[in-house]
């Protein structure tokens, strides 16, 4: 239940909405470390810049020096487009893991798990094997492979009612069936062709250009908007069917939408960044932890999820610098352990 004391108004000209304290506190937080985050992103001194450097790119009217034209470049060619990626895939892999959560009802119910990644995967290689290498044709193989293995999994799952944990199931079962076929293309592959599929499967944000980034960044962004105006829908489906439809929701219609728009999340990132693990899982549960909200708070779940990308990232570039590592590595050791705890925490439960 939500008390009254933890119910704060907020009040625009003749437009109120009652907010839960807890929550707005949590998402102040962490979109104040998120903005930490970003500084820290574009401000630490490498790639042949320093701090003092990179602040002068920044605010030109406080630098005491000239600042190098390589700098600029660093700052707002390589490293902005690097950060707007984090943050925006970071948002759209914890909504897509929310919402795949409330269709399975299981904290295990993630894209990623499912097996949607890893259909994301497989047309990746598939582009790369068949000599399409570019970026362009890379994203729209690996977004249409995703789709597919979606396709596959939700009609396998709901063809005899609507369970969770058939649907978790099926996509374990997909998953596995993906990844063999995943390892035989790369070994039929040509070397060069396998080198590239496996870079790309780690999952990285490194060498991203605006020109990359900018209309997937639109893509992405439309989605999360249209997925948190859908709010109040989500939060009737996780109430159950019974309730949901007591209160006129449409449930087959909802679902339906709720399932391709957390699809749409999750193949449209894989395609931008490859597939990246643990943000999609954990970021719901971890914003429950610190909200103890009975409803689903999704902006404080997608800034928690921008703030899990962006610094898994910056530890990927700082790590062992001056090597980069893909962020997909450090995503896949920080998920390992998040399954570990969760396990100790349900049995303890």
């Amino acid at each position: 239940m939500i008390s009254a004391q933890n119910l704060a108004t907020i009040r625009i000209g003749v437009f109120s909405r009652q907010v839960e304290r807890r929550t707005s506190i949590i998402l102040f937080v962490a979109l104040a470390v998120l903005a930490i985050l970003i500084f820290i992103s574009l401000l630490f001194p490498g790639a042949g810049i320093t701090t003092a450097e990179a602040i002068g790119v920044l605010f030109p009217r406080i630098r005491t020096s000239h600042t190098p034209e390589f700098a600029s470049t660093v700052v707002t060619q390589w490293r902005l487009p690097r950060t707007t990626a984090a943050v925006v895939i970071g948002s759209a892999l914890a909504l897509s893991g929310t919402l795949m959560q409330v269709i399975t009802r299981n904290p295990l119910g993630s894209p990623d798990i499912l097996g949607f990644n890893t259909g994301a995967y497989t047309g990746a290689i598939l582009a790369l094997s068949l000599g399409f290498g570019s970026f362009a044709s890379t994203a729209l193989a690996a977004f249409l492979g995703g789709m597919a293995a979606a396709f596959v999994v939700m009609a396998f799952a709901f063809r005899r009612g609507t369970s969770g944990l058939r649907l978790i199931l099926t996509g374990l079962g997909v998953a596995m069936m993906l990844s063999a076929l995943n390892k035989w293309l790369i070994l039929r592959a040509d070397i060069e062709s396998s080198m590239s599929a496996a870079a790309w499967g780690a999952g990285s944000l490194n060498g991203l250009r605006w020109s990359q980034v900018f209309y997937a960044n639109i893509v992405l962004i439309t989605l999360i908007g249209l997925t948190l105006f859908w709010q109040r829908y989500i939060d009737a489906l996780r109430l159950g069917d019974d309730t949901a439809k007591a209160i006129g929701v449409s449930v087959a219609w909802q679902r339906r939408i709720t399932v391709a728009v957390a699809v749409a999340l999750t193949a449209s990132a894989t395609a931008l960044a490859g597939p990246i693990s643990f943000v999609a899982l954990a970021a719901a549960h971890i914003t429950r932890l610190l909200t103890r909200s009975v409803r689903l708070p999704l902006l404080t779940t997608a800034a928690v999820g921008s703030c899990l990308l962006l610094a898994s990232d910056i530890a990927a570039q700082r790590v062992f610098a001056p090597v980069q590592l893909p962020v997909g590595l450090i995503t896949v050791a920080l998920g390992g352990v998040y399954l570990l705890w969760l396990m100790h925490f349900d049995q303890r439960k």
